[in-house]
């Protein structure tokens, strides 16, 4: 039976906490990614080897300001088959200092900055492989866990709630879905 998270009477984070912790590797989709989000969870997949079949695939779809929208629409060269690896490397190295700019919002804590040490490490031991979605900006926003149970081998949850601090732990809906 699915459940609904709407994070005011049930809430996300604890569930898929729950749900990380008897998993061994998981897939996630999200519209938005920020640093304190992460930090939630980050101990829970802390626990796996990392590897393939053993780490925290993330995609993440990067939402576009709308004077590069504008910017895109008025451009006299269309991109129908993509972009170049100039402009991927480019916004690559945008994301990263926007992740970076995360910890200046409000007052950066050791806490922080700790957490920001342990994504580095996390990627570095390809605990987390974080992949950019960078053909139009992508919402959605679905958590797959995959355990070793012969009932229910993948877990999911599909919903609204972004692996940010505000998605996983503030009134954004979230529906799980059992076997996917």
């Amino acid at each position: 039976m699915p459940r609904i998270f709407d994070n005011i009477e049930k809430q996300l984070l604890p569930a898929l906490r729950e749900t990380i912790n008897v998993s061994n590797r998981a897939d996630f989709c999200v519209g938005y990614f920020n640093l304190r989000g992460w930090k939630e969870i980050d101990s829970h997949i802390e626990k796996w080897s990392g590897g393939e079949g053993h780490c925290c695939r993330l995609l993440v779809g990067m939402q576009r300001l709308p004077q590069d929208e504008l910017r895109e629409a008025m451009s006299l060269v269309k991109r129908y088959g993509g972009i170049d690896n100039q402009t991927a490397l480019r916004l690559k190295k945008k994301l990263a200092e926007e992740f970076r700019d995360q910890l200046t919002i409000g007052i950066p804590t050791n806490e922080d900055e700790a957490g920001l040490r342990r994504l580095a490490a996390q990627i570095r031991a390809k605990k987390v492989i974080v992949k950019l979605f960078l053909r139009h900006p992508l919402h959605a926003k679905l958590y797959l866990l995959f355990r070793p149970d012969p009932i229910n081998p993948t877990v999911g949850y599909l919903g609204s709630s972004n692996l940010t601090l505000a998605g996983l732990s503030k009134s954004e809906a979230l529906h799980k879905v059992g076997r996917a």
